[in-house]
């Protein structure tokens, strides 16, 4: 009686319920303007699915241990990403255009200053350090800065096709690229040099891995598995349900399209933001760096493929290229973050630099 009782309250539990709950919602939902209360529901609903995603996710990272358990969640999430900004632009609309450059760059700004800031700071706490694998992030970092280069920086300067964009030719060389270094990545974390994503100790060594509590069973690990998916569906289809009134406050405060694609990059972050949180406050600042730059690397090594595929047969222009100011800004995440990674730890400063710079993204996107 005790064994069932126990399961009957796992399955009422908040994490099994939250998407379960999500799901009807997004059905009841989706397609449907919604009236203000409704939207203010979703919203909550979204949340809870956002909650949920990141207890699904823990507990397939205990079950696989790292770097599988943060690519795990980076992946899950990217792939639904891909889906909303494909989805999006297929509706058409005024701003499509450049729907996946501003989600694609928000994406990689969130990462590599708000999710890698906050767990610096998270981590290092009061006058401490925070101790990661130098070579493994910074291997990391230098890939998300080519893939960021190749894909949304070099539109702007090409002169093959006017306006910020790439050729045919172009653009296929960029997704095959993408791909191919994404998967060269993913390789190196998870076989060649998987010791170089793992925690380490105060001294840089590679610590225990191994949580002290009972690893999740075999069953419960694919459970959580299947939820987390459905979380993430959940997620990103409760963010598209929203995105018209996104649409609309951004058209009624007169903000800039692009605002847009940062909205959307900031839920669909949500659960790794969380996820990536936590485990720095456990003194797993390594796990928080593969979530941050696994996510910035998943999230273009994926998307643009996929948008070059898309590109088939979505009509008017694909606007890849970066404007100025978020040249400026790429360029000093990029520096900024070197400098933070090549040491091996970092203080509260170095964190709170990141998050200084993801603020200036912030406010520029609304204010250009």
């Amino acid at each position: 009686m005790a064994g069932t009782t126990g399961g009957t309250k796992r399955w009422l539990s908040p994490p099994v319920l939250g998407p379960v709950i999500g799901l009807v919602v997004l059905a009841l939902t989706w397609g449907r303007d919604l009236p203000g209360i409704a939207a203010a529901g979703a919203a909550l609903v979204l949340a809870g699915a956002v909650l949920a995603a990141v207890h699904h996710a823990e507990v397939i990272a205990h079950k696989v241990g790292e770097p599988f358990g943060s690519l795990t969640l980076a992946v899950a999430v990217t792939v639904i990403e891909v889906g909303l900004i494909v989805t999006l632009m297929t509706s058409g609309g005024e701003g499509t255009a450049s729907l996946a450059r501003d989600t694609v760059f928000a994406a990689v700004m969130i990462t590599c200053n708000g999710i890698l800031g906050l767990s610096l700071f998270a981590a290092a706490g009061r006058g401490g350090t925070a101790n990661f694998n130098a070579e493994g992030s910074g291997a990391a970092l230098a890939t998300v800065a080519t893939l960021t280069t190749l894909t949304l920086v070099l539109p702007t300067f090409t002169t093959s096709v006017p306006g910020p964009e790439f050729n045919s030719v172009q653009l296929t060389f960029a997704a095959v690229a993408s791909a191919v270094l994404y998967v060269a990545f993913v390789l190196t974390q998870t076989r060649a040099h998987r010791d170089f994503f793992l925690p380490v100790d105060q001294d840089g060594k590679v610590a225990d891995v191994d949580e002290h509590a009972e690893p999740p069973t075999r069953n419960a690990a694919l459970s959580s598995l299947a939820l987390l998916l459905l979380s993430l569906v959940v997620v990103v289809g409760l963010a598209k349900v929203e995105s018209p009134f996104i649409e609309d406050a951004v058209k009624s405060a007169g903000l800039p399209q692009a605002v847009v694609g940062v909205v959307i990059a900031l839920l669909v972050l949500l659960p790794e933001s969380l996820a990536a949180y936590r485990a720095a406050r456990r003194d797993r600042t390594q796990v928080s760096i593969n979530l941050a730059l696994g996510s910035a690397m998943a999230s273009i090594g994926l998307t643009i493929p996929a948008i070059a595929i898309a590109s088939i047969w979505l009509e008017g222009p694909l606007l890849l290229g970066l404007g100025p100011t978020q040249l400026v800004l790429f360029a000093l995440t990029m520096v900024v973050g070197a400098l933070t990674l090549v040491p091996g730890r970092a203080t509260r400063l170095q964190g709170l630099v990141h998050l200084v710079i993801l603020a200036a993204f912030l406010v520029l996107a609304a204010s250009p």
